[in-house]
């Protein structure tokens, strides 16, 4: 395979940047798009009302949304991680059909809700066959913001597999906001005004919004969850070239006021040895 021209990914870009900030386009091609997200319901949060305009993107779910400590299972009447999992695997497979995406443009990788950045050099792996067996050009995924560890790496993930692949195809990464931690509270689907990148907000008309709200629905085991974020804006940029070794949203990490099995000097420690594994330097 031989890289894509530059013209190429101009085009690619302008095609998604124009198209989805005009309503009245509608529908988009996606068949070089793939949507990089952690956890059944990421990719209803981060861009419902988008998948219903992208016609053959493939969605990428990483983690099966059972942590294995059960605490969440048990909560949701499970008794075990393999009928949650298998519960949400459900639960996405309606909302994304609501949205209009085929089952045979997920691929679910399937592993563990909180441990994908214990499995970052297999995962980056993974994303960089798929962008090259499907001739993917942009990858829409999450901000590096220090929310959620799996987050945290599929953003690892999406980069450092268009930078495995940079002397073959060159792949633009898109990003969107989910959550991370202001100065005492959390903030939902708001970049950092910190002028990496620029920021695009698409308000969604009422159609997009009514079904929205039926994807939310579609993930009944997470309704609580999901109550918090908003459904009247979706926001994207260009992924600024993070460095996976310092940690985001100036230190401040959501997740370590969770149980969730991860600290910011666990992550970097992963991110250091994961990125000398694949070979790639910090800036993935």
């Amino acid at each position: 395979m031989t890289i894509a021209p530059q013209a190429d990914i101009a085009a690619l870009r302008a095609t998604f940047f124009e198209g989805i900030l005009d309503p009245a386009h509608g529908a988009l091609p996606g068949e070089q798009i793939a949507i990089v997200v952690a956890h059944p319901d990421d990719e209803t949060i981060g861009c419902g009302a988008l998948l219903g305009r992208l016609k053959g993107a493939t969605v990428v779910m990483i983690t099966d949304g059972a942590p294995r400590n059960l605490a969440d299972a048990r909560n949701y009447g499970f008794e075990t991680a393999a009928d949650y999992a298998s519960q949400r695997l459900a639960e996405l497979r309606q909302a994304l059909a609501i949205a209009g995406v085929p089952e045979r443009s997920l691929i679910a990788l399937s592993i563990p809700d909180q441990e994908a950045s214990l499995r970052l050099v297999s995962l980056a792996t993974r994303i960089a066959e798929i962008c090259a067996e499907r001739d993917i050009k942009l990858l829409l995924t999450h901000a590096y913001e220090g929310g959620h560890p799996d987050h945290d790496a599929a953003a690892f993930a999406a980069h450092a597999a268009a930078r495995l692949l940079s002397d073959r195809q060159e792949i633009m990464v898109v990003e969107m906001p989910f959550y991370r931690l202001n100065t005492a509270s959390a903030v939902y689907q708001q970049f950092r005004g910190d002028g990496m990148s620029l920021q695009i907000a698409i308000p969604l008309t009422e159609g997009e919004k009514a079904r929205k709200r039926r994807m939310i629905e579609a993930h009944r085991t997470q309704q609580t969850v999901l109550e918090a974020f908003p459904i009247e804006v979706e926001r994207f940029r260009p992924a600024p070239p993070y460095d996976f070794t310092e940690l985001p949203n100036e230190g401040r990490l959501l997740y370590e006021g969770h149980d969730w099995g991860m600290s910011g000097e666990r992550w970097q420690s992963l991110a250091r040895a994961a990125l000398a594994e694949l070979g790639l330097d910090g800036r993935a």
